[in-house]
Formats: C-alpha cells, structure tokens, sequence
C-alpha cells in the first residue's frame, strides 16, 4: 500500500520539478516538428528460432511450429515423411519487427527485435533463420538473420524456477539487411510542410515568424495549428542547407493546455505546471466491508450415530472512515494546487477520486485524462 506521506513527497518532488522551469522556454525546432514525409516505416515477419537449449515450442500444443519448420526443410530440399510426430524442444517461432528508418539504402543493416508466440521458456542462446520482413503493402524490405541476445536467465529443477527479466524476447544489433528502398522526395513542386508534434496555434504562428525572419518574408505560411508550408529552394544542395537551418532555429512554444494524466492501473497522478484550481469544499470518506469467516466443527455426542461437520460462521463488519469537510482555496501555482491537495491526506486512489469530482464541480482548470 502507498502511504499518504510518499503521496505527499511525490506530489512535492513534481511541483519542485515542474516549478523550476517557469516560463516555456525556447526549444529547438527540430526538436518539436517533422517534416512532411521523413519517416520511418515498421517491418514484420514471422521466422523461426534454433539452437535453443531444450527451452523451445512444445510442438504439440503449437502446431504452426512443427509446420513452418517442414515447410523450411522442404524448401531446403529435405522430405519429412507424411504423419511424422516431431518431438522438437530446441525450435521456437517468433515475430520479427524492425523499424525502416528514412532515406535507409540497400545494404545498410538494421537493429532487430524477436518475440516468442508459442510457449517457448526462453530464447537465450537462439539462431534466428533467415526471416523476410515486410512492410504494410506486403512487399519484402528486409531479411533478418543472426544470434539472439536476450536480456534475461531463466532455469528451473525439482518444480522450482528462477526468472531474471525477460526470456520470451531478445534482439539482433544490425540483425537485418535492407534489401528495397522507400523513396523519400522532399519538397515536390518546391514546397515542404512542417509539422508540429504538438499542435498550438502561438506555436505555429511563431515558427512561421522564425523562419521568414531568419530567410525573409513569405518563405514560410502557417495554414493551421500544426502545419507550416515553406518554400524550398529546388537544388538538391541547397534543399539539405535550407531544411537543416530550418531544424536549428529557435521557437518559444505556446503555453500548455492545463492537463492531469490519472493513470488507474498504478495510481499515478501528473499534472503539468498550468493546472490550478477554484475554491471548492471536499468531504472524502471510506467505507470498507470487512467479511471474517471462522468456521465451527460441530461433534456429536458419542455413540449419537452423527457425523462431524463443519458449520459455516463468518462476521462481517462495515467501518466508515471521516469525511470532514475541507475548503480548498483558490491557487494560481502548482506548488499551491499540490499543498491544497496534501492538505486533504489523501493517498493516491483517494487523490483521483477527488480530482476527478473537483473537475466535475468545475473547480479543476484542467482537462483529466484517464490512461
């Protein structure tokens, strides 16, 4: 259970934390934006793993292994006989994925990552095979192929087992070879778009202003929050110069809209340093439901002709915690909103409760969103 005081240290360490920036300072615009088509595309394939040590598929409760591999030796000119019963412990199938990186060449080599999908225990020590991947139009960009490092140990004996990380997975450091290039043309008919990764309107009016006022006017033209249109020279030199310019410049981002993220599964609250709130009146109670069962043997009497038996008992309990009533003031600052909140002793689950009733009651100037 999280207590209410590393509730407080951690609701302090963020205010401290988000307090010492202060204003939005100037970022790199490179850093906050993209250019229109310089991206990277996503490979997948599916492949099969050897050499494991006995900690492989079991070929009976995953078929599709047993298969793929026949299937393999048959391209390899090897005739597995019909009905054969391959008892394989050392043979895993996997998933391969892999990220094809912009303006990437034939020839250039690839990081790739390997996932399990049968029930093998581990991959440690595994053979990838030649594996093709491919993109989402089903055409082949790469082939995979090396010796799996995988992050975790594994080990077992007598019914007990040890597991350190992760065994299931691994990857191949430049495990893939490009085998087709996606073309990237930048700047067609001699204007590029830049986008934004956040959108904000004072953040695209000012990078429109940056720019014309770095390379002149009307060299770029913001068409809404998030994209920047800009004239391009045509030279393909000259093109990289003026796009890697663009990417140093300076940009003070538009303020953040005020948001508090409530994350359920771990109890996690963050909120950003905009987030304030409207005086408002808290009562937050707990009601638990406590059920004790102390079952009762019963024993007859001797030479009665009855039977032991046990007679359910339980004693079931409701306890419901204080709910006094709490004024919250109005607060212009982080740091106030979370001395406010640490004023209520709430742990975590209590904390997103009230934050999301204080958002209701309209006294939480923030979007809540709930991951």
């Amino acid at each position: 259970m999280i207590q209410i005081g590393h509730c407080k240290r951690l609701l302090l360490a963020l205010a401290g934390a988000l307090l010492m920036v202060g204003t939005a300072q100037a970022a790199r615009l490179g850093d906050i934006a993209t250019f229109s088509g310089v991206r990277s595309n996503p490979l997948v394939g599916y492949g099969l793993v050897v050499g494991l040590g006995n900690t492989g598929d079991q070929t009976t409760q995953t078929p599709f292994t047993g298969q793929a591999l026949k299937n393999m030796l048959t391209q390899l000119g090897v005739t597995v006989p019909p009905g054969t019963n391959m008892q394989l412990k050392n043979v895993a199938a996997v998933m391969v994925t892999a990220e094809l990186p912009p303006f990437a060449g034939t020839g250039q080599q690839l990081d790739v990552t390997v996932s399990s999908v049968g029930n093998a225990k581990s991959l440690s020590g595994g053979t990838l095979l030649m594996t093709p991947l491919k993109g989402a139009d089903g055409n082949i960009y790469a082939l995979a192929q090396g010796n799996i490092l995988a992050p975790g140990i594994s080990a077992s004996a007598g019914g007990s087992s040890v597991q350190v990380n992760q065994t299931g997975a691994g990857r191949i450091p430049e495990g893939a070879t490009i085998e087709r290039t996606v073309p990237t043309q930048l700047a067609m008919g001699g204007e590029i778009d830049l986008a934004l990764k956040r959108a904000d309107f004072n953040t695209a009016l000012r990078t429109m202003n940056a720019i014309n006022q770095a390379f002149g006017s009307d060299v770029a033209t913001a068409k809404n929050s998030r994209t920047i249109t800009l004239r391009a020279p045509v030279d393909e030199g000259a093109k990289v110069a003026f796009l890697a310019r663009v990417q140093d410049l300076d940009v003070t981002p538009g303020q953040d809209v005020p948001r508090v993220v409530i994350n359920s599964r771990t109890g996690s609250v963050v909120m950003n340093r905009n987030v304030t709130l409207n005086s408002a009146a808290i009562a937050h109670g707990s009601l638990s439901v406590v059920i004790d069962s102390n079952p009762i043997v019963s024993q007859p009497n001797a030479l009665s002709g009855g039977q032991t038996a046990v007679v359910p008992n339980a004693d079931i309990s409701v306890q419901e915690g204080s709910g006094t009533l709490h004024t919250i003031s109005e607060s212009a600052s982080l740091r106030q909103v979370v001395d406010a909140l640490n004023r209520l002793g709430a742990t975590p689950t209590d904390l997103m409760a009230i934050l999301e009733a204080l958002k209701s009651a309209g006294a939480l100037n923030a979007e809540l969103e709930i991951i």
